[in-house]
């Protein structure tokens, strides 16, 4: 098996596959649009909390970052003129302070900010906190020097300018372009201011040291290259038209006038250390005003502007999230909704389809074949009805369907016909053999009145015996073909003449102890099969075990019945094969070739046909001497417990006559009660001699029933009208053994002393019981002439071969 086919039988059921089918994609777009409606509500409701950061933080901290670059500017001024007036600065401290209360009082919404931004703004928080001390230090200098102390206040705006940096940094990338600029501005205005600083605080003394020369170098450098390379060609719009302005106008001109005069100034210095300065104080201070409240009022407004477009932004982003959370949601449902229609659709097509063709194997395949074995007639196209699931696979699949239906019942139909004829033949063969076995049987018993010679009569007792058996296996192709043997009756027959024509059809019939004193009738529907079951279970004991030891029948009612025990003495067989043979009896067999060419038991399939015609059980089970113990439990209904008369046949053959107990009688249970012993004269030695007793004097098959009669006496020989040779005499105490036999007084016959031979006896039951159906039918018939007086017949006087037993 290949590791696809594998995985498909793993998944389970076709609907399973198709609700994994509908499920799959379900919770994949489902989980795509929890991701994305997250994602997108996540960056619309940052932008906005950044955004409101940015405001109450002051504009993202601008306020304080312009605050404290005037407070510096202010410091130096006190710092280089410390006589001067301490208003302006005062004044400035307070602004700076209320700028920078704004700033500490946004720490719960610092926190919440992500960590770029939070770990800079706290480094804001901690450098403002120091800011007391510098300005103590500017007040009264003891511990750092004034460019020390100008130096702290440029390193908290540096700080300040990167969380301006890190504000400005948001998922719109729109929106970050647009900051970059004005951070850019907003250095090169720190860097304006710091040059500023130095000015003022070296304008009281005229000259700069070297030092502090080659500090304000580096700052002019670097704003003119920032503002030229990175501001300039980065802004758009209004913010670059005012930027231009302000380096267009005459106070940056003134400006730019006065950082060239101060870096050439050093070329006619005489000395390094002392850089004279340009006699250009007033003019530099009154271009630094406009041009300071030019720059805080240029990045204000644009810082304003930034937030105003931040803040559109965000609620853009969560009305766009929010349209298409709403619209995937509805996308998303109309997706499953459509998927689980599909499926539920498939789902109950392929249900359909189940239950069709659930139908035809377990209700209507069967019942075609159930009308069939009744021998309706069957149309295959209204017992197949078409199935309509459209044009697409299922479709194509429906169709196939039809048609392998179609064919089953077709091929059933066939079948039972091929089997019905096959049926037929077997009938019509086994008829025609019965007929040719009735007709031996008929010329046997001719020849068996014609001749006296024992030896001769020998002879056709065992063909007498052999075509017995042959009728019983021409019996069993007719039950085989599902018809009934011909032999019936109309009054109950006695248990023990159904258990002794049993015996007589078996081969080995001396081997076989019958032990009953029930005294029980069959109902007449019933004997003819009864008779056959039990002899086909005879048989097997007789056939799967040693000679000579005795196979035993046993019969006594029970609460469901009566019950008949056939036991040998054989070899048994397995606990598996006793449950199979059981199992195979349990159920009514059906007539199948192949199986009985495969596994030939016809007998038991006989068994069980005949068993389930009238509700008989048969069980097998082991034997305590280590053969096998058949169980026949015959049901109540076909139980008589009273008769008033002995049974007749109906309609039979003269060849089926009453069989005995012992084999050497008739072939079917006759009347209530048989008789045990007869007379009839035989040539033996000269004088004609008088036979008694049974076939098997040592040890007798059954417990014998005998009628008690007056002892024996010479009785005149009346002819018959159609010159037969008169019935037989019955003799009491034939069947007993010599045990319980009476004493009484020897019997003559015609003046001859009697020689009993176990042949004669046999001859005379025999002779007796044909006599007694001659009557019969003379009684129903005109006399008429006949040719040639009948001898009388028996069956087996010694085991001869027959054809093979039934199988177990």
């Amino acid at each position: 098996m290949s590791r696809r086919t594998g995985a498909r039988r793993r998944l389970g059921s076709i609907r399973l596959s198709l609700v994994l089918l509908a499920l799959v994609p379900s919770v994949t777009l489902a989980a795509m649009w929890g991701v994305t409606t997250i994602q997108m509500f996540s960056e619309g409701l940052r932008l906005r909390d950044q955004t409101d950061l940015s405001r109450s933080t002051g504009a993202m901290g601008t306020d304080a970052t312009l605050a404290l670059q005037r407070e510096r500017s202010l410091s130096a001024a006190w710092l280089a003129t410390p006589k001067g007036s301490r208003a302006a600065l005062d004044a400035q401290r307070a602004e700076t302070d209320k700028a920078v209360a704004k700033l500490v009082g946004q720490a719960d919404a610092i926190e919440k900010a992500p960590s770029r931004i939070s770990d800079r703004l706290y480094s804001v928080l901690g450098s403002v906190g120091s800011l007391e001390y510098y300005r103590d230090q500017v007040d009264d200098p003891t511990d750092i020097t004034a460019q020390q102390a100008l130096d702290q206040y440029s390193s908290i705006i540096d700080d300040q300018i990167h969380a301006f940096q890190e504000l400005s940094q948001v998922d719109d990338g729109d929106l970050t372009s647009q900051a970059g600029p004005l951070v850019g501005l907003e250095h090169a205005a720190e860097l304006v201011s710091r040059e500023d600083a130095q000015l003022t605080l070296a304008w009281p003394t005229g000259h700069l040291d070297d030092k502090t020369w080659t500090q304000f170098t580096e700052l002019v450098n670097t704003r003119r290259w920032l503002v030229q390379d990175q501001v300039l060609p980065q802004l758009t719009g209004d913010a670059k038209a005012q930027t231009e302005r302000i380096l267009a106008s005459r106070e940056w001109q003134t400006l730019q006038s006065v950082e060239d005069q101060v870096l050439a100034s050093r070329n006619a210095s005489p000395t390094a250390d002392r850089i004279a300065l340009p006699d250009a104080r007033k003019r530099w201070s009154a271009a630094m005003d406009q041009l300071s409240d030019r720059y805080a009022g240029l990045i204000e407004q644009q810082t304003a502007g930034l937030l105003e477009r931040s803040a559109e932004k965000a609620d853009a982003l969560l009305l766009k999230a929010a349209l298409l959370s709403t619209g995937g949601l509805l996308a998303l449902l109309l997706c499953v909704g459509m998927s689980w229609r599909i499926t539920r659709s498939l789902s109950r097509r392929l249900r359909g389809l189940r239950r069709a063709a659930v139908s035809l194997a377990q209700e209507r395949l069967p019942d075609v074949v159930a009308r069939l074995d009744r021998g309706e007639t069957v149309d295959p196209e209204s017992a197949t009805p078409e199935l309509d699931y459209g044009h697409d696979e299922l479709g194509q699949v429906a169709r196939a369907f039809n048609t392998a239906q179609r064919t089953a019942v077709h091929t059933a139909v066939e079948l039972a016909d091929t089997r019905r004829g096959f049926q037929k033949i077997i009938l019509g063969i086994a008829r025609q053999s019965q007929n040719l076995v009735n007709l031996q049987l008929s010329k046997l018993d001719t020849l068996e009145r014609e001749h006296t010679d024992p030896d001769i009569l020998k002879g056709l007792y065992e063909l007498d015996s052999t075509a017995s058996q042959l009728r019983r296996y021409e019996e069993n192709l007719v039950i085989v073909s599902g018809e009934r043997p011909g032999r019936s009756w109309t009054e109950p027959v006695a248990l023990m003449d159904i258990l002794r024509s049993a015996v007589g059809e078996v081969a080995e019939y001396q081997r076989v102890e019958v032990l009953t004193e029930e005294e029980v009738y069959v109902a007449p529907p019933a004997v003819a099969d009864v008779i056959h079951l039990l002899a086909e279970l005879i048989d097997n004991a007789t056939a799967y075990s040693p000679a000579p030891s005795p196979v035993t029948v046993r019969a006594q009612m029970v609460a469901k019945g009566l019950a008949v025990e056939v036991e040998d003495r054989g070899l048994g067989m397995s606990e598996e094969d006793y449950a199979s043979f059981n199992e195979q009896l349990a159920v009514p067999p059906q007539f199948d070739v192949v199986a009985l060419a495969g596994d030939l038991r016809l007998g038991m399939f006989v068994i069980g046909r005949l068993a389930h015609r009238h509700g008989i059980a048969v069980t097998l089970r082991s034997s305590p001497y280590g053969g096998t113990t058949a169980i026949v439990l015959i049901p109540h209904e076909i139980v008589v417990r009273e008769t008033t008369g002995g049974g007749a046949k109906d309609g039979d053959t003269p060849e089926d006559g009453l069989m005995a107990a012992d084999g050497q009688g008739a072939r079917d249970a006759g009347s209530g009660e048989a008789p045990q012993r007869a007379d009839v004269p035989e040539k033996s030695g000269g004088g004609t001699e008088r036979a008694a007793g049974s076939v098997r004097e040592p040890r007798p098959l059954v417990t014998a029933r005998t009628a008690s009669a007056a002892p024996s006496a010479t009785r005149e020989v009346i002819p018959r009208r159609d010159g037969l040779a008169p019935l037989p005499r019955r003799v009491p105490q034939t069947s007993l053994v010599e045990e319980l036999r009476e004493e009484s007084a020897p019997a003559e016959h015609d003046g001859f002393t009697d020689d009993f031979t176990a042949e004669a006896a046999a001859s005379s039951l025999a002779g007796f019981q044909r006599g007694t159906l001659r009557a019969r039918d003379d009684d129903a018939e005109p006399p008429h002439d006949e040719e040639a007086a009948e001898a009388p017949r028996h069956d087996r006087a010694a085991p001869v071969p027959s054809t093979p037993p039934a199988d177990r």
